[in-house]
C-alpha cells in the first residue's frame, strides 16, 4: 500500500514541476518514466539525470541539471518518507 501512496505524491509532484510551463496534464508518460526510475535509485545525482533525459527526449527541450537535481531531491524524500511509515 505505502508504495502506491508514494507514487501518487511523486507523480502529483512531478505534475507541479511543470519544467516547461505546459500545464500539469503536460508530463503524464514522463511521470511514469521517473516514478518507475525512483523504484530503483536513491542517489539524487542518478534520478536528475534520469528526469533530465527523460524530458529531453520526449520534448526536444533541455532543463539544467540543477533544477532536475532539485527536483530529484524532493522526490527521494518522498520515497523515504514512505519508507519510514510502516
Amino acid at each position: 500500500m505505502e508504495n502506491i501512496e508514494m507514487n501518487q505524491k511523486a507523480i502529483e509532484l512531478l505534475k507541479q514541476w511543470d519544467p516547461f510551463q505546459l500545464g500539469v496534464d503536460s508530463y503524464d508518460t514522463e511521470c511514469a518514466d521517473v516514478v518507475a526510475a525512483l523504484q530503483g535509485i536513491d542517489d539524487p545525482s542518478k534520478l536528475a539525470k534520469v528526469i533530465q533525459t527523460t524530458y529531453e527526449h520526449s520534448f526536444e527541450q533541455w532543463i539544467p541539471i540543477e533544477k532536475c537535481v532539485a527536483i530529484s531531491y524532493k522526490l527521494i524524500a518522498i520515497k523515504f518518507e514512505a519508507k519510514c511509515i510502516v
